[in-house]
């Protein structure tokens, strides 16, 4: 499996399983969704991702960046963006998570911002996510 492949399904599967990001938003998908606004007015999507080879000697490893995008259209709709990008931050930044193939390092939230898109209706928020992978070796 790609090493930024397995990273969004890890960051994915964390943030579907945290019951309080999960209070805010409808789903976390890996696209934004046909019918976005259907249920909670609030979910998640994945944004663009880019990797950086930070092999060193013996070991191929990768600096990758996932942006995961908040959607909200709320009465509140900053304060609600926010709550869901602190969310996302707590269910991830320096926590011990595990990939299947690859060795997680260590995954941070380097930044979090909430705007307004121009359609004047729906908070945007911008987190932005770097993790540290390590490849097995190869035979």
């Amino acid at each position: 499996m790609s090493v930024q492949a397995e990273l969004q399904k890890l960051v994915k599967d964390t943030l579907t399983a945290d019951a309080s990001v999960m209070a805010l938003v409808d789903g976390v998908h890996d696209r934004v969704p046909t019918d976005p606004f259907k249920a909670k007015k609030a979910y998640l999507a994945f944004g663009p991702s880019d990797a950086v080879s930070d092999d060193a000697e013996c070991i191929t490893g990768d600096e990758i960046t996932l942006q995961v995008d908040a959607f909200c259209r709320h009465s509140e709709l900053d304060v609600t963006c926010r709550r869901i990008v602190d969310a996302v931050k707590r269910s991830l930044h320096g926590q011990e998570l595990e990939l299947n193939t690859n060795a997680l390092v260590e995954i941070r939230v380097d930044s979090r911002r909430v705007f307004r898109d121009p359609d004047g209706l729906t908070s945007h928020g911008v987190v932005t996510i770097t993790a540290m992978v390590e490849e097995p070796e190869v035979s």
